[in-house]
């Protein structure tokens, strides 16, 4: 019986090593034994190589300006798995998260005494997060694609509107290795009578996407073709911003995210947004609801003195963002560097972003059976970065941020990237360390 926040915890944790088991049979069947708590709301549903949480966010954060009762599930979480659930934009309480999973618990019982088969982790944070957004009565679910789409319990839901953010090539071993089977997996989100809407993505997928589009009677919004962002301007904390939506232009928007492609994120954020209306936003409610994004772990500076700055790019599109962003925003740095990469991920196409930026690299690992060893993840930093000064390895992340905070003078900076489980580990240490 779960009765306590740990009780949640440790219930969902005995469900971690069943690992990623893509499929729709197990998460279905749950919901239908709950009542399919997911109908009881409209659905806001994002997938993407990158940007999914950020523009999660952006649409919540703009709802809720507007009125109406929003929850959001995100994944992973960063320290703290309540994180995954928030109404609002405020993360769920221990208390409420340990009453959402106790309100699945006994149909996962049931489901598993049946089919002889265990639920994953994942499908039960989907099937927990429905259950918290039920019964808190909200109006709006938005909710981010675990992996990929097609076979992703996430999609048990039909959504109202359907967002691309942008496809790129990763977790090649569940979605495929070219652009085109990835975006498939992501586009099958697309329901009959939805509205899909598309960041910037490749041409072949913009192809793609008016296909399926027209497969099941959705309508289509892509940028730079219904939408765009008029004018842009990158300053202290974020950027000044101009957004054409598909309903009407608001203007005038502070964003208090780092990096163009967060631009991009907004401009898609918007239209999903007035799509769940259909018509215009307020445009006072945009620059109010955007005014409140925050985006943890996303190119987040957590200190100054030095500058700190904190990224997950966990793949070759991210890294190449948070490079163009350091070099733009950030000007006239050296950085020293933490990294751990996860061991599916493309190495050298990450690292390659970085070299000519960095100083003293110190290589680590999150606390995940899926991380690269770092002395391996070195041997390839020294051959990629070879304008570093020097690589050194600690294994442990806590221990590794602590030796580069103390190698990084008053006046130099620290970037910390590779994988949102290294953030999550190293965001605490930092904050308690600047």
């Amino acid at each position: 019986m779960i009765e306590t926040y740990e009780d949640a915890v440790e219930y969902l944790d005995a469900h971690v090593g069943l690992g990623v088991r893509p499929g729709l049979s197990r998460i279905r069947e749950l919901l239908d034994l709950m009542g399919r708590p997911q109908d009881s709301m409209a659905i806001v549903h994002v997938t993407g190589t990158n940007g999914k949480t950020t523009v999660a966010r952006i649409v919540t954060s703009i709802l809720t300006a507007h009125g109406l009762k929003v929850g959001t599930f995100t994944s992973p979480h960063l320290e703290h798995i309540e994180e995954r659930f928030a109404i609002a934009g405020e993360v769920a309480s221990r208390d409420a998260f340990a009453g959402a999973i106790a309100d699945v618990a006994p149909f996962v019982d049931l489901l598993e005494q049946r089919t002889g088969e265990r639920a994953t982790y994942f499908e039960l944070s989907a099937a927990g997060a429905f259950a918290f957004f039920a019964t808190n009565a909200v109006d709006i679910g938005v909710v981010e694609v675990g992996l990929g789409g097609r076979l992703d319990a996430t999609n048990a839901a039909d959504a109202e509107v359907a967002v691309l953010t942008s496809v790129a090539i990763d977790h090649t071993e569940y979605l495929g290795t070219t652009i085109e089977s990835i975006a498939e997996e992501k586009l099958a989100i697309v329901k009959p009578g939805a509205t899909l809407v598309t960041g910037d993505v490749p041409d072949v997928v913009a192809k793609m996407a008016g296909e399926r589009a027209k497969e099941v009677s959705a309508q289509w919004r892509a940028i730079d073709r219904d939408f765009s962002v008029v004018e842009d301007l990158a300053g202290v904390g974020g950027h000044l911003t101009d957004v054409q939506g598909v309903h009407e232009r608001y203007s005038g928007i502070a964003l208090p995210l780092y990096g163009r492609h967060q631009v991009t994120n907004l401009a898609v954020g918007v239209v999903a947004a007035e799509e769940i209306f259909g018509r215009p936003l307020s445009e006072e409610a945009v620059r109010e609801g955007v005014a409140d994004v925050r985006s943890p772990g996303r190119i987040e500076v957590i200190g100054r003195d030095p500058l700190v700055l904190v990224d997950g790019a966990h793949n070759e599109q991210a890294m190449r963002a948070l490079a163009e962003t350091i070099v733009e925003e950030f000007a006239d740095y050296r950085w020293n560097l933490v990294i751990g990469i996860l061991d599916d991920k493309d190495v050298t196409a990450m690292l390659a972003h970085l070299d000519g930026l960095i100083g003293t690299a110190i290589v680590t690992a999150a606390d995940s059976p899926r991380a690269t060893d770092p002395q391996l993840l070195a041997d390839s930093v020294r051959r990629v970065l070879t304008e570093a000064d020097e690589v050194i390895v600690v294994p442990v992340v806590g221990q590794a941020v602590a030796e580069a905070l103390a190698i990084t003078e008053r006046d130099g900076a620290l970037l910390v990237t590779g994988s949102l489980y290294v953030i999550g580990e190293a965001r605490p240490r930092l904050m308690s360390l600047t």
